[in-house]
């Protein structure tokens, strides 16, 4: 199993919040992004190069899909199988 940290948690929050102008992901880690109009296609690009240059994980675009990665706490998930 993968071990989240806290730490690794708030971090990814905090991008995402940043990425999607919304701090509302912070105090609800399920809320459907893409649903939410939180995230679109262009914010997808933006966190994607947000992982990359702040956590270090590369996401190839490619491997970004929408049902896998739909909630803060999902995006989390797979980020930390990615370190």
């Amino acid at each position: 199993m993968i071990e989240i940290t806290q730490e690794f948690t708030d971090k990814v929050f905090s991008i995402l919040a940043d990425v999607c102008d919304s701090e509302e992901i912070k105090a609800n880690p399920n809320m459907k992004l893409f649903d939410e109009g939180l995230l679109d296609s262009f914010g997808t690009i933006s966190l994607v190069v947000e992982f990359e240059q702040q956590l270090n994980i590369s996401v190839p675009i490619s491997d970004f899909n929408r049902d896998d990665w739909a909630t803060p706490m999902m995006i989390v998930q797979q980020l930390a199988k990615r370190k």
